[in-house]
């Protein structure tokens, strides 16, 4: 079973370039940005509606009122509500909307989402782009929530990476902390991941280091290791984190001594619900996934008039 998220973190514009740590402070789930809603709505429904929707015009004109239903088999956890809410709006303004869960919440198998009233038509045409956005981020939300709840009780947290769908970073981040996870940096230009190709251009972990303090001084500093020798000379280039690629359990437990916590832990590679308890309770900091916004499993709703 998925427990709805809880504690996630507040939301940040899209272009936001505060670099105040690798990853955002605990809280609470905020509203999204309008503008980074609108942009994904607006690329939504002009690749879906085109010149116009010659389905829907086959309705006679009239107010609807229809509701989006659950059918998944799983506990899930909703995420995009603002993102639906602005594909109904988008071609009914005037469209009434009531949720009768919160990002966040938990559902099951034949609740109830929320109620729309509106021009039929409108609703009609955008009913796939507000239910893709549902499904997707209600899809990572529920995944997110899934490793949240494996690892409660432990000090370490959930992150996410950059990889995630083309064009849809914001919205999937947010559905990441609406599964109770953590944001990692949210693109290139807010902290500074020097991994193995940047060691092996710039010529070695000092000089990478080096380099990033003097062209991005306000910028934190993480640098992936893929040894012991290489994470002593992180810690001794004075980074605030080092993430350990597919280390061993034994060398794990090796790097969080030797860290002694002068600095922080992130784990990443080939992390499963399996394996997630032991690195938790192992003293690391963060476990970055790629999977929860890579492999992602819709959610399986539907809306009916």
């Amino acid at each position: 079973m998925v427990c709805g998220g809880a504690d996630a973190a507040p939301d940040q514009a899209p272009t936001s370039g505060r670099p105040s740590d690798l990853v955002s402070t605990t809280g609470s789930l905020a509203h999204p940005d309008a503008a980074a809603v609108s942009a994904d709505v607006e690329r939504a429904l002009a690749e879906d509606v085109g010149t116009g929707d010659a389905t829907a015009a086959l309705v006679p004109l009239g107010i609807v009122r229809a509701r989006v239903v659950s059918k998944d088999a799983a506990t899930c956890v909703l995420a995009g509500s603002a993102w639906a809410d602005a594909c109904f709006h988008a071609l009914d303004p005037a469209a009434e909307i009531m949720w009768t869960r919160v990002d966040g919440a938990s559902f099951v198998a034949g609740d109830t989402l929320c109620t729309i009233q509106g021009n039929a038509r409108a609703l009609l045409t955008a009913e796939r782009c507000a239910l893709n956005f549902l499904q997707t981020l209600s899809g990572t939300a529920t995944t997110v929530a899934g490793y949240v709840a494996a690892i409660q009780g432990t000090r370490c947290r959930i992150l996410d990476t950059r990889k995630t769908l083309p064009g849809l970073r914001y919205a999937q981040k947010y559905a990441v902390r609406a599964g109770g996870g953590t944001n990692h940096r949210m693109g290139l230009y807010d902290a500074i991941l020097i991994k193995e190709n940047h060691i092996a251009a710039a010529g070695g972990i000092a000089r990478a280091v080096a380099a990033a303090r003097a062209g991005s001084p306000s910028l934190p500093v993480e640098v992936e290791v893929e040894n012991i020798d290489e994470l002593r000379e992180a810690i001794d280039a004075g980074v605030e984190r080092v993430m350990l690629d597919e280390f061993s359990a034994a060398e794990r437990e090796r790097a969080v001594h030797m860290a002694g916590g002068r600095v922080e832990i992130e784990v990443s590679g080939n992390v499963t619900l399996d394996s997630i308890v032991s690195i938790a309770r192992s003293g690391v900091d963060f476990i970055s996934i790629g999977a929860l916004t890579k492999h992602v499993r819709a959610v399986d709703l539907s809306l009916r008039v």
